[in-house]
């Protein structure tokens, strides 16, 4: 590596800028890069740095081959995660090898620095969440996403979620129209077949449009989850809205299927997208708890 290297004027130009009073968030917001990542470049000495930069191009051998393919999704999504990428490459290529996460994400930032692909953002997700018994509780809520078709044109979706709050376990069912009562109790009922069960109790958002309006239009004594519950035997809890202690683990599954499934994901249909879903989900499932009652 030369002293013109951009990877060693990178180095610098963070070294600089933290003698100069810069914390490292504030020179990873600005350089477009991870904290984390500068943290661990401002502990290091210069020949450090050549010695890491040196074993990061010998580690790279192993998933050379994919290289170009790194880079061709990391230029339509620059905002992606090594753990996106990680998906893409399973999804795109049934033989990929099993390496560690920590291999790709190492590979990934080989990729960048070499092509000066650099992070736009970075999305974290933190919470602190009761440990609940499993098949206690299912948290519920909807959300939308505007991705990008074949065309290049912008394509609203929309999406109800479930997550199992022990578990973790996952459930994403996508459509081209907001959803309603009767299609908000189906997906219920597609997700506790996917579950093998159902939970004791469901948790949503008070708070959401969905439940405010299908309440007063198909039944003012408790709306959509009233009916589920009719055929259903669990209970159903309201939280406020911005309530992480209550819902946060599903406010964190949500970003998780923008972040780690849909951005930088081409529209073709919206069965083609919960195909994909299924079989996204169906990896992070496995092997899969049964919840049985």
């Amino acid at each position: 590596m030369n002293k013109f290297d951009h990877k060693w004027i990178m180095y610098h130009e963070l070294h600089h800028r933290h003698r100069n009073g810069m914390t490292p968030p504030q020179i990873a917001s600005f350089m477009g890069m991870d904290t984390r990542t500068v943290k661990k470049l401002l502990e290091m000495s210069e020949q450090e740095y050549l010695d890491f930069q040196q074993h990061l191009s010998t580690r790279s051998k192993k998933l050379a081959p994919y290289e170009d393919y790194i880079k061709s999704r990391l230029e339509l999504c620059l905002e992606a995660s090594s753990a996106q990428v990680h998906d893409w490459l399973k999804e795109h290529y049934p033989s990929f090898p099993n390496v560690s996460i920590k291999s790709v994400y190492n590979f990934v930032l080989y990729v960048r620095n070499k092509h000066q692909l650099l992070k736009i953002f970075d999305t974290r997700e933190y919470s602190q969440v009761e440990q609940l018994s499993y098949g206690e509780q299912a948290q519920v809520d909807f959300g939308e996403y505007n991705m990008t078709d074949v065309d290049g044109q912008r394509k609203k979706v929309y999406f109800f979620a479930m997550v199992l709050s022990r578990s973790r376990f996952k459930f994403v069912f996508f459509s081209e129209h907001p959803f309603i009562s009767e299609t908000a109790i189906a997906e219920h009922e597609e997700a506790f077949m996917f579950f093998d069960g159902y939970p004791h109790e469901l948790v949503y958002d008070q708070d959401k449009v969905l439940l405010v309006n299908e309440i007063r239009r198909f039944n003012p004594h408790g709306g959509f989850p009233g009916l589920i519950v009719q055929s259903r035997p669990f209970k159903v809890r309201f939280c406020r809205k911005s309530d992480p202690q209550s819902k946060g683990k599903i406010e964190n599954v949500i970003k998780y299927i923008k972040y780690n499934f849909l951005r930088g994901r081409i529209y073709y249909s919206i069965p083609g997208l919960n195909d994909q879903a299924i079989d996204w989900l169906d990896e992070l499932l496995m092997p899969r708890y049964i919840l049985l009652h």
